[in-house]
């Protein structure tokens, strides 16, 4: 720091040994929550955060989870900075206090300062999904709520500790107000373990490295990815242009729906203004998504910035676009008190609306469409000593296809996990009977879309309710230039039998009795590219390895093959069938019909 208070980064060897220095403190934080939490959701799927931040509220590192939200700002928007204390940790889950800083009340989000001879220079953050935090149903956030008072406990940014002293009085209120008190409990303590943890690390590196150092390569990092994001967005969107896109969200649980979600992005020379207040009204039921600015940076951020592993995840992706135009009372920003709990379903045609954008921009040469992750929950009382259990079952779905690459299959959504059945088997009354990619439902294209999966799941108890919750059943996922849409999933109960039935996608307290099967087939993402230029030994490939039947081989994708375990290719019968080509009309494709970008826009308003 020179006289002036400017900071001066050091040289470029020292600030990438300082980032990777900060990457394994915060890798190592990660370690220390992941093994001592107690939910499943955190232990088992991964649902967590954990950040560094500068005193002012700058996101500095962010690995593992991208975090759709600026999270410590509202701390500091109740704290300000003379009023924080070394051994402070704060806390909160407030979604509207933080403008969707954190998205649905389940989410929990702590904070410890961080202090080096006596000057406040960090904070050391963790967040994370906790199993139930009171309210109407077992969960906490459910399909059927109407209200966000119905989703838990609402905690705005209070003070857990000070200067060190945990207040009980405030803990064993939260406590109480669970279902699962003893998650509760443990979860808060290894939240709060982690970032006193990451207080410790980052101290030990500015004794390390020097405060001013350190806080100069921080300022590099944050700059660095700042300038690229910068200029690799002007490239893609070139001043002077104007882009829109609209996607759906099939519907809100309470006879509404669907529900459109409409981006227009303008870029001029001075920056850009992205306008989302033609998107429909807020929803009764809960996937309304109170979407905070930052998060169409961050969804531009990671397609532009993925393929450099050098670049942190920190706030130079999230300032980039500085005009995200919003409307209170729409379906992503809803006005208080509607329920968010279910958010992502609305989270995902955010995510789509960002990637038809991209698509336009490019030609095509961008991702498909995506679902969200598949969700059912069984609630009931176990079978040995009556408590209850709340089994809450995520599924990764396909992802959408790329210029370069077949969709990934089942993914849930961007680095958590599907919970393991042996796990699922030992802790609640089930027992899985099929776990495997579910055929065909990759939509077709030169690059086909990310296959979805199958789950059965047998009920081994009288009186447990279902909740399901699932999205792009009747607006697939989309494809893209000469794409075709991903197959929409759906839960069926009792398949195979006399009884069988097809469930709502969104809903709550289905009843179940004991043998029961619900069968879970979850969507697969879109295509890339026409099929029929699909290599055929790629289709054969997938037949074998039954991601694509034989005969959607053939309707699909212009190949024949031929009988026997081997399925060798039909040369002659495929070059014959793939003359007659289908001709692709427009960009986008859903419903058996391609449309261009004009003719999308018209029909979502439809």
């Amino acid at each position: 720091m020179d006289g002036s208070g400017t900071r001066h980064a050091p040289d470029a060897v020292t600030v990438e040994i300082i980032k990777g220095a900060l990457r394994s403190a915060q890798a190592e934080c990660e370690a220390l929550l992941e093994r001592t939490a107690m939910s499943p959701v955190i232990r088992e799927k991964q649902d967590y955060f954990i950040g560094f931040y500068a005193a002012d509220g700058k996101l500095v590192t962010g690995t593992k989870l991208p975090l759709f939200g600026d999270v410590l700002r509202p701390i500091l928007k109740r704290f300000p900075a003379e009023e924080i204390r070394p051994g402070d940790i704060f806390w909160y889950n407030d979604c509207y206090f933080s403008r969707g800083g954190v998205s649905h009340t389940s989410d929990q989000v702590f904070a410890t300062p961080v202090f080096v001879d006596g000057e406040l220079v960090a904070f050391a953050q963790s967040w994370a999904h906790f199993r139930d935090i009171g309210g109407a149903w077992p969960g906490s956030n459910t399909p059927g709520t109407e209200s966000i008072f119905q989703e838990g406990i609402i905690v705005p940014p209070v003070r857990l500790y000070r200067e060190g002293v945990l207040n009980t009085d405030l803990f064993e209120t939260f406590v109480r107000n669970s279902r699962f008190p003893e998650h509760a409990r443990g979860d808060t303590r290894a939240l709060t373990a982690a970032v006193r943890l990451g207080e410790k690390r980052l101290q030990e590196l500015f004794a390390r490295f020097g405060t001013q150092k350190l806080l100069g390569a921080v300022d590099a990092m944050i700059d660095q990815t700042s300038r690229l994001f910068r200029r690799r967005l002007k490239e893609l969107f070139p001043p002077g242009g104007t882009w829109r896109f609209a996607d759906r969200v099939d519907a809100d649980g309470k006879g509404g729906g669907p529900f459109t979600v409409r981006f227009t992005l303008e870029s001029r020379e001075d920056g850009f203004t992205l306008d989302t207040t033609e998107s429909d009204p807020q929803a009764k039921g809960p996937i309304n998504f109170l979407m905070n600015p930052t998060v169409p940076n961050t969804v531009f951020g990671l397609y532009l910035l993925a393929d450099d592993p050098s670049v942190m995840m920190n706030e130079g992706l999230l300032t980039a676009i500085e005009d995200v135009r919003t409307k209170t009372g729409t379906i992503i920003q809803p006005a208080w008190p509607a329920p968010l709990g279910q958010r992502s379903n609305s989270l995902a045609r955010v995510v789509s609306g960002c990637l038809g954008l991209i698509a336009q921009a490019t030609g095509g040469d961008s991702p498909a469409a995506s679902s969200i992750y598949t969700i059912y929950t069984l609630t009931g009382r176990q079978p040995h000593d009556g408590s209850l259990f709340y089994k809450s079952g995520g599924h990764g779905t396909g992802q959408g296809a790329r210029p370069f690459a077949d969709g990934l299959d089942v993914i849930y959504y961007v680095a958590q996990q599907n919970y393991p059945i042996e796990f699922m088997e030992t802790d609640f009354p089930v027992r899985i009977r099929t776990y495997a990619i579910r055929c065909d439902s990759g939509g077709p294209g030169r690059w086909r879309g990310g296959c979805g999966m199958v789950r059965e799941m047998e009920v081994l108890v009288d009186g447990a309710t279902l909740n399901t919750r699932m999205d792009n059943v009747e607006n697939p996922p989309w494809g893209v230039k000469g794409g075709q849409s991903g197959r929409p999933g759906r839960f069926i109960l009792n398949p195979g039998t006399p009884e069988e039935r097809e469930l709502p996608r969104l809903a709550q307290g289905i009843p179940t009795k004991k043998g029961d099967v619900v069968r879970m087939e979850s969507t697969g993402g879109g295509g890339w590219g026409h099929p029929y230029d699909r290599e055929p030994w790629r289709v054969r490939q997938d037949v074998l390895g039954g991601f694509v039947s034989v005969e959607a081989a053939r309707r699909d994708y212009g190949v024949v093959l031929g009988e026997g375990k081997d399925r060798a290719v039909d040369e002659a019968a495929t070059a014959a069938l793939r003359s007659d080509r289908p001709m692709v009309e427009g960009m986008f494709h859903r419903h058996g019909a391609y449309r261009d970008a004009d003719a999308w826009w018209e029909a979502m308003a439809s």
